[in-house]
């Protein structure tokens, strides 16, 4: 089936419990709406549709799936409930919070706690190839803070990249969007296309699958590092898997951030799963490590807020 365009359930939709105020984004896998529970409280609805299995068209409720992707629809329908399952368990600031998950219109859905702020894709368009190192090093070592608790729960992420960062008003990075129940549906239907972000998914993600772990989105923090200094996603892993034209930011960029910031990122970037860092810890370990005569890490996230919100209000 080729990819198609699902339409979204529209504006004033009772679901569940939760008004249906707007489409916020649409995506190959899922829509995510903002709405409203009983008592006013706006929250966000990720419901599972999938472009490549199923299609909605304006005006219906249910979307039509064919008897040849029933199976794999399906599925893909208990893999996205089982990760809602998982992340619920989750109680973290830098992890979305996930409120509720349900069956209805022939699909699931997943509520979570509704952030109001900016991405960090937004503020790298924004700030291209600007960024402050201590910015840089302040949002990362808080974001790791909550990828330590995913690994903990021995989950993986699996899509990490700068629009799955988000950056609330008070300076503090929440991550968004896990892409793990994808990932498993694409593992075993390979009816299904890749949903990985060309640039900040790991060179195992698209072939080695039994090679996944911690490893794994370490890869695609150093790849949204690597943006964050430079501007944009580094070269697909699976192309410089054949030939690598990956220059190493420690030559590229010495002259404006410190030595040890490039060769961490550099150090992430590496194809082989085994040269990276193993874990979380020991990357927020070498993240938040001074230089000499640098500010204290202290500074750094009393700083960001300020930065942030400023941002914020220019943005609108």
């Amino acid at each position: 089936m080729p990819s198609q365009a699902n339409c979204a359930l529209p504006q004033g939709f009772q679901l569940d419990q939760y008004r249906i105020e707007r489409q916020l984004s649409l995506g190959g896998f899922s829509i995510v709406y903002l709405a409203y529970d009983e008592a006013g409280v706006p929250v966000a609805i990720k419901e599972y549709l999938p472009n490549s299995l199923a299609l909605r068209k304006d005006g219906e409720t249910e979307p039509q799936v064919s008897d040849e992707h029933r199976p794999a629809f399906r599925y893909g329908m208990k893999c996205f409930f089982e990760e809602g399952r998982a992340l619920a368990k989750l109680m973290h600031p830098n992890v979305v919070r996930v409120l509720n998950f349900f069956r209805a219109n022939g699909t699931v859905y997943m509520v979570m706690q509704f952030e109001r702020g900016r991405t960090l894709h937004d503020y790298i368009q924004r700030h291209r190839g600007q960024l402050k190192e201590m910015f840089i090093r302040a949002v990362f070592a808080r974001m790791l803070n909550g990828l330590r608790e995913v690994h903990a729960h021995k989950l993986l992420h699996l899509d990490i990249k700068p629009s799955n960062i988000y950056l609330r008003m008070d300076g503090t990075p929440v991550l968004l969007d896990f892409g793990a129940a994808r990932q498993t549906l694409l593992s075993d239907q390979p009816v299904l296309k890749p949903m990985y972000t060309p640039g900040y998914a790991s060179p195992e993600q698209y072939d080695k699958r039994d090679n996944l772990g911690p490893w794994t989105d370490i890869y695609s923090v150093g790849a949204s590092l690597y943006a964050s200094i430079t501007g944009s996603a580094p070269p697909r892993a699976d192309e410089r898997s054949v030939k690598d034209s990956l220059l190493p930011l420690a030559r590229t960029h010495a002259d404006r951030y410190a030595p040890q910031l490039l060769e961490l990122v550099d150090w992430c970037l590496q194809l082989d799963p085994l040269a990276r860092p193993q874990s979380v810890y020991s990357l927020q370990k070498a993240l938040i490590q001074r230089e000499p005569g640098a500010p204290p890490a202290a500074h750094w996230f009393s700083d960001l807020g300020s930065r942030l919100r400023s941002f914020i209000g220019r943005s609108g």
